[in-house]
């Protein structure tokens, strides 16, 4: 290991003589693409063996009992593989991308390289209906968070290269560069200027072009447009937009709902594995569309031609046969996906909610396109496939509040880019129409609840990436409320700051001596024994909270015009002090790191 540090230490010191920071970036972003690109091939490769060795058998004329044990399998042995080897939390893939760019200055931990793969293809090839993008999105913004580490990059230069992995990551996993690109920009909110444009696309195109190596040219997703977009199906295509919001919103707070209720039993692992188990083995016996990604069921819509090819859906199931009841049988599952995903994490699963948006989008457009056409409302067809892939673009702009990510990603996808117009209007007023219940995506709304939420304002960003804890000075001195002014007199000499707090037995904050406010009879010391601090003591002009943000900090000082502030627990128990210069001084250096190219 010593002679590991001695061989990096002579690189980096190398590099800094010869290789400037700005083209090493580049060299950093092409190794990122590449090592996201393999971790997204090896994962939807354990994910595809899984399933194959578990399903290959399953006839489809019936339903199969092994749908009742395998889910439960799969996330009892994530568990076990999550409590007794990570011994970390690595659910919620994408949010703990936003708190580790918030709170943790872009470091995410290092077995967050591979982690993720594990479990998810676990908990995802054994029937977890959830999705690998998330985890796979985590994964490639800890390589890159790891190279930067690694080669002591700065904390700037560490949140461009989680932003490359992450952008990587989606472009491995899609072949979908642009998607790539707008989904670092819009979800992780990761701010480009000409010098980070050039990394992320590296990123992107590198970890594209590699899995073009790995997996040939097939694409995720079967689409051929059968039917060209007119301007008669803009009502079609605007409602399909606000059911999409609608939708959006059912699956976000549904989604919280859930969770909330699995979170109650956090010490419980057993109760949640079989609370959790048995709900996902249910819905999936009952609806084996439900089954991992899905992205089988969204094929067959996609390139399904005849009622025969749409029949598919209902093999494996209860419904076979009963070819009649595919509209109610595509209904149910659209609205248990959601309960089916929340399942498979609270029950102990890894996995993220990017496929599921995809799966239920998919869902939605083709039972809106369908219902449309049986009513014949308007008089006007719209063709089936050609909305499955809008229902796609608008439940992810809404689910994640990504409006452009929802349309690129879905025309690199299909290469329907013919229906440019038709995603635009989609995904806009599917993203209009959550924004009026929910202003925050899935992934953000945890941390923008509490705050720590990185925002495409520079001002709340900074605020955001500063630490009140690291502003707090605890070198002061204390007085009690007894002590004579002689003896006041002493203390201020010798401390540093003009501001005394007083505090009782309990280290309560009683009130504050001023030396400005009673420099009139600090000189008279005939008065020295006639006063003490209880009566010379003033109350603060405001107080922090040791939980408050960084913004109500700010507003607290431009409120009061003070040079320091007392930091006091919920029991006034005094922290310390937070000096007005100091946390100015911290600010505007961020800021200058923040907008450096």
């Amino acid at each position: 290991m010593k002679q590991f540090e001695d061989y990096l230490n002579k690189f980096i010191n190398w590099r800094e003589k010869h290789i400037s920071d700005r083209q090493f970036i580049l060299v950093l972003s092409l190794l990122v693409g590449f090592f996201a690109a393999v971790a997204a091939f090896v994962l939807h490769w354990l994910i595809d063996k899984i399933e194959w060795i578990l399903t290959s058998r399953f006839s489809i004329t019936s339903f199969n009992w092994l749908y009742l044990v395998f889910p439960v399998v799969g996330i009892y042995l994530t568990s076990l593989f999550v409590k007794y080897i990570v011994k970390d939390n690595i659910s919620h893939g994408i949010t703990r991308i936003l708190y580790a760019i918030s709170l943790k200055r872009s470091r995410l931990k290092r077995h967050n390289t591979w982690t993720s793969v594990v479990a998810s293809s676990l908990t995802i090839g054994f029937g977890g209906s959830v999705g690998a993008e998330a985890p796979i999105v985590l994964t490639g913004s800890a390589i890159g968070s790891t190279l930067g580490q690694l080669f002591r990059m700065n904390n700037r230069t560490l949140m461009l290269l989680v932003g490359c992995g992450a952008s990587a990551a989606i472009a491995g996993v899609f072949k979908a560069p642009i998607a790539g690109l707008v989904f670092t920009i819009e979800v992780l909110m990761i701010d480009l200027t000409m010098a980070s444009l050039m990394p992320i696309l590296i990123a992107s195109v590198t970890a594209t072009c590699f899995t073009y190596i790995f997996i040939g040219n097939d694409s995720l997703f079967n689409f051929h447009l059968d039917s060209a977009w007119t301007i008669e199906r803009v009502p079609a295509n605007i409602f399909l937009g606000i059911a999409c919001g609608l939708l959006s919103f059912y699956f976000i707070r549904m989604m919280t709902f859930c969770e909330n209720g699995f979170a109650k039993l956090k010490n419980r692992r057993y109760a949640k594995l079989l609370i959790g188990g048995l709900m996902l083995s249910t819905l999936i016996f009952l609806f084996p569309s439900l089954y991992g990604e899905g992205y089988n069921s969204i094929n067959i819509l996609l390139s399904g031609t005849s009622e025969a090819d749409w029949d598919q859906l209902l093999n494996n199931s209860l419904f076979y046969g009963n070819n009649q009841l595919l509209i109610l049988y595509i209904a149910l599952v659209l609205f248990t996906k959601v309960f089916a995903t929340s399942a498979t994490n609270g029950g102990g699963g890894c996995g993220g909610t990017f496929a599921p948006s995809l799966f239920i989008g998919a869902f939605c457009g083709f039972l809106f396109a369908r219902l449309w056409n049986m009513y014949e409302i308007g008089n006007i067809f719209i063709p089936e496939k050609n909305f499955t892939l809008l229902g796609m673009a608008g439940v992810m702009a809404g689910v994640m509040h990504a409006p452009l990510t929802g349309i690129f990603l879905i025309a690199e996808l299909t290469g329907g880019y013919q229906l440019f117009i038709p995603l635009m209007i989609v995904s806009i007023c599917s993203y209009l129409t959550i924004y009026i219940f929910e202003p925050h995506s899935i992934y953000g709304m945890r941390l923008a609840r509490q705050g720590k939420l990185i925002t495409h304002n520079t001002d709340r960003s900074i605020l955001t990436l500063m630490s009140l804890e690291s502003l707090i000075e605890r070198d002061f001195t204390a007085v009690s409320p007894d002590l004579t002014l002689s003896k006041l007199v002493q203390k201020i000499s010798n401390s540093k700051t003009s501001l005394l707090p007083v505090l009782d037995d309990g280290g309560h904050l009683l009130g504050e001596v001023d030396f400005n406010k009673i420099r009139h009879i600090v000189f008279r010391t005939e008065l020295y024994h006639h006063f003490n601090a209880a009566q010379l003591m003033s109350p603060p002009a405001a107080l922090l909270g040791d939980n408050d943000k960084m913004e109500d900090v700010m507003e607290k000082f431009d409120a009061t015009n003070v040079e320091q502030l007392p930091v006091v627990t919920t029991d006034r128990r005094l922290i310390g002090y937070v000096d007005r210069t100091r946390m100015y001084t911290v600010y505007r250096k961020l800021v200058a790191d923040y907008s450096t190219e």
